[in-house]
């Protein structure tokens, strides 16, 4: 009997040593101690992982088919060895959707361009996905991951979207309208996710370029992204994200650089942003999605960015229904000449629901803007407005923003707060918050508390 038990023992040690030395990815954890408390962000590591290039699974230069087959073979191989790192070489690469799965890693080596169609049926069929804050069904994204852990995208190459078609769909006629009307109405009612089928010939619901979908362990790392038909970087319902030395041009309408949207333990570091839109937008589900869902945008950190051009270094909202806490900008710039219409914005309305606690901007430097440094507006409903009624009333608290060293060359304000007075925004503070020239008057503020100017 004691000899059998050391044997089982024996082979047990000899698995798990096996095991482990033969794993082809590890990971790395980021601890980073902001004000709000430790932070810890889990990234994949696939340096030990196989390679397997695109070319031995038939890709060729000028064959979509071919390279897009090649490359959904490739993922499939790295996921079923456990982890592998599937190389996309130099050249440039016409391609339709990539859909990654759990343990793989798409490189893009130096010089390598993954140019994806620009005909939206090479996007079909539909997948679980999101217009502005609503679950529904609609075009795939351009690379898409549901449900997958430790994922990456990494490398010096580039991926890009060819726009012809996405261009036309940015215009908002009628019949876009009524079909977002209709998936609002869908989500009031609760309708079924797999139900909500936004495909249509008239809705023109552009898909995502990047949307990592209720995944865990995400990297994105060095690449370069040129244009998007919507939101550039998705990571929607996700826990650990690092998105590093990324660098985004993108200047369609709609255009975010990155959307953390109920995901957590997310850090955006050392990356360039060239925006139509808002660099970072942080979000957490509109209404009755966010409240569904019941999952906030918690503990994201931002740090050494630098922003070219965008609406916002940072907005906050406006789907904001899931809640938002725990945000940490610091050492960023945006440069003089960028279209910017604010450093931080936050933006909600009576709609929403959701909160907003605990945002720190730090260590900040701007050139000119054309509104202020930082906005609060709790009316903020774009189309919304005028396209459906509000159908349950649910106001945002607001508390906790605090800047400390901001500055700006030329401003319209400091700072502008409109909060509601049913519920006053409450405890924001300003420490060495300055511009070099304000146009208008440096504080506008109505329904605040404990509001502090250093």
């Amino acid at each position: 009997m004691t000899f059998l038990k050391n044997t089982i023992v024996f082979l047990m040690i000899f698995l798990f040593c096996s095991f482990k030395k033969d794993n082809p990815i590890t990971f790395t954890t980021t601890t980073i101690k902001a004000p709000f408390g430790t932070v810890k962000v889990t990234a994949p590591n696939f340096s030990k992982s196989p390679k397997l290039s695109i070319i031995d699974f038939g890709a060729e230069k000028g064959n979509q088919e071919k390279t897009t087959l090649a490359i959904s073979k490739a993922i499939t191989k790295a996921n079923k060895l456990g982890g592998g790192t599937v190389v996309v070489p130099a050249g440039e690469w016409l391609t339709g959707k990539i859909h990654l799965k759990s343990n793989v890693n798409l490189h893009l080596e130096k010089g390598a361009t993954l140019l994806f169609s620009g005909n939206p049926t090479d996007y079909l069929p539909a997948v679980h996905s999101t217009w502005e804050g609503m679950e529904c069904y609609n075009y795939s994204p351009l690379i898409y991951a549901y449900q997958c852990k430790n994922v990456a995208i990494t490398g010096e190459g580039e991926v890009k979207a060819q726009m012809d078609i996405w261009k036309i769909w940015f215009a908002r006629p009628k019949p876009h309208m009524e079909s977002i009307k209709r998936l609002y109405l869908q989500g009031i009612s609760y309708t079924p996710v797999i139900q909500r089928q936004m495909v249509n010939d008239t809705a023109h619901l552009r898909p995502q370029f990047i949307q990592f979908n209720r995944c865990e362990n995400v990297l994105l790392e060095g690449i370069s992204i040129q244009n998007s038909p919507f939101w550039t970087i998705h990571p929607y319902l996700c826990k650990n994200v690092s998105i590093r030395k990324v660098n985004v041009y993108a200047h369609g309408h709609n255009n975010d650089g990155v959307d953390p949207e109920m995901s957590q333990n997310v850090l955006i570091e050392n990356c360039v942003f060239d925006q139509g839109d808002d660099a970072i937008a942080i979000k957490s589900g509109r209404n009755p999605e966010g409240w569904r869902l019941k999952t906030p945008s918690k503990n994201i950190i931002i740090r050494n960015c630098l922003v070219k051009n965008g609406h916002q270094l940072v907005a906050i909202g406006s789907e904001l229904s899931g809640g938002i806490e725990n945000v940490w900008i610091q050492n960023c710039e945006v440069v003089d000449g960028a279209k910017l219409f604010h450093l931080l914005f936050i933006k909600t309305n009576e709609r929403m629901g959701g909160y907003v606690d605990h945002i720190y901007v730090e260590n900040v430097k701007s050139g000119k803007i054309d509104q202020g440094i930082l906005g609060i507006e709790t009316d903020v409903l774009y189309q919304w407005r005028n396209l459906v009624q509000t159908f349950e009333k649910r106001l945002t608290p607001i508390k906790n923003v605090f800047l400390d060293n901001v500055q700006a060359t030329e401003v319209k304000f400091i700072s502008r707060i409109l909060g509601q007075k049913e519920l006053p925004i409450e405890n924001v503070r300003l420490k060495s918050v300055k511009a070099t020239k304000v146009i208008d008057q440096p504080s506008i503020h109505e329904n605040v508390t404990n509001f502090k100017s250093e």
